[in-house]
């Protein structure tokens, strides 16, 4: 899959979560990821809404095509229903 195939891929939000955490150039931004994940491990499906949208309520200055996608994507599961 090309670079440009995969930016326009939606991402699961997980692995929207840890491309934050390993991709993201802010520290307090990746931080906050690897927090959100701790989090998801502990309460399992329940935590994943809310530890997407305060991942994706820190994005607010990663710009570019990875960050547009993860973005997307956290932003997609988040207007399903159960955001699942």
């Amino acid at each position: 899959m090309s670079e440009a195939e995969d930016a326009g891929r939606t991402l699961g939000v997980v692995e929207a979560i840890l491309a934050v955490q390993n991709q993201c150039p802010h520290a307090h931004v990746r931080e906050h990821a690897r927090q959100a994940l701790e989090a998801v491990q502990e309460g399992g499906a329940d935590a994943l809404r809310e530890q997407a949208f305060l991942v994706l309520a820190t994005l607010a200055g990663w710009r570019g095509p990875r960050a547009d996608q993860v973005k997307r994507s956290l932003e997609q599961f988040l207007a399903s229903p159960g955001g699942a």
